[in-house]
């Protein structure tokens, strides 16, 4: 019987596996799935347009496109652009040196606390390779978050000097002066690559690799439009800065909407951490052998990992991309 079994399970295998395989090809589906994807049409069908609107159009569209290319193109910024993008001038050398001597810092005091060589050097490995990237990233998102608050405003003074009629330079250069930071420093650098010879639609352009938001990515995408295709500046620019400011309320209203699972998430992360100080408080007897028993050592590694991985499932349940 046994013989029997196995004989009928290996030919359903084989049969399973002629049927996924062998089958299309032999009747012919792969063939009339590649004849029906080479006669279909892969671009939906668009309406005649007038012929007066019809180079604008192309060009607005190849602006459009090369910039997309562009973003598709783009790797991960290099070290030095990171951290400009966190506003610190530090050079590649000073930031590995600081690196450096942070991870050997943690290595010291790790090993004259006792831990051991192994967890010295893991720890020091970690603080150095670390604690500096992270920090840098921090000082990104906060200064991108600044950027944003004060951009509407920004966009919104550009408008009304051009409605007044200032040139499209000159209103930059106005904000470059008169504005907070970091929204003065990246019109600055603005100004600054126009006056070397760089047509201002590149000129802002560069904002984008600067500092990485849709945002900016926006204002660079009408200005150099209308720098290459012409149009009325104020009345994009006003449409922008309603479109900014709606998107920074809608932000805030996710965040507010937010705060409930994410205080949520604190509390349960943070419960398991009280507990076990509590009861080293009053029992400390009673919990050491999580830390001086192999089985509580192993339970407690464990313990770790889980609670870190519902950590990670509950952080991105709750953090909202927009």
């Amino acid at each position: 019987m046994q013989a029997y079994g196995l004989f009928f399970l290996v030919a359903v295998a084989i049969g399973g596996v002629a049927w996924v395989f062998i089958y299309p090809v032999l009747s012919g589906e792969r063939a009339a799935e590649r004849r029906k994807a080479s006669v279909a049409r892969s671009e939906p069908v668009s309406r005649p347009t007038r012929s007066s609107n019809r180079p604008r159009r192309d060009q607005i569209e190849g602006t459009l496109k090369e910039m997309e290319r562009r973003l598709k193109t783009t790797k991960r910024a290099p070290l030095h652009v990171r951290i400009a993008q966190a506003g610190l001038d530090w050079s590649k050398e000073k930031f590995f040196v600081i690196a450096g001597v942070l991870g050997f810092v943690v290595f010291i005091v790790t090993f004259f606390l006792g831990a051991g060589l192994l967890p010295a050097l893991a720890f020091g490995f970690a603080a150095g390779g670390g604690i500096p990237f992270w920090l840098l990233s921090f000082l990104k998102k906060r200064r991108e978050a600044r950027f944003l608050n004060n951009f509407p405003d920004a966009v919104d003074v550009i408008t009304r000097g051009i409605k007044a009629g200032l040139p499209l330079l000159d209103s930059i250069k106005m904000i470059a002066s008169e504005s907070e930071e970091p929204i003065r420093s990246e019109f600055r650098a603005i100004v600054e690559t126009q006056a070397i010879g760089l047509p201002l639609g590149e000129a802002c352009l560069k904002l984008y690799e600067r500092m990485p938001v849709s945002e900016a990515n926006f204002f660079a995408i009408v200005v150099s439009i209308q720098q290459r295709a012409g149009g009325n500046l104020s009345e994009t620019l006003g449409n922008l800065s309603r479109v900014l400011r709606d998107r920074k309320k809608m932000k805030a209203k996710i965040q507010a909407m937010s705060m409930e699972a994410k205080a949520s998430a604190s509390i349960i992360a943070a419960l398991p951490i009280a507990v076990m100080t509590l009861v080293w408080l009053t029992s400390p007897k009673y919990i050491e052998l999580l830390w001086t028993d192999p089985m509580g050592q192993m339970m407690l590694c464990g313990c770790v990992v889980w609670m870190a991985i519902g950590v990670f499932v509950m952080r991105k349940m709750i953090n909202f991309d927009f």
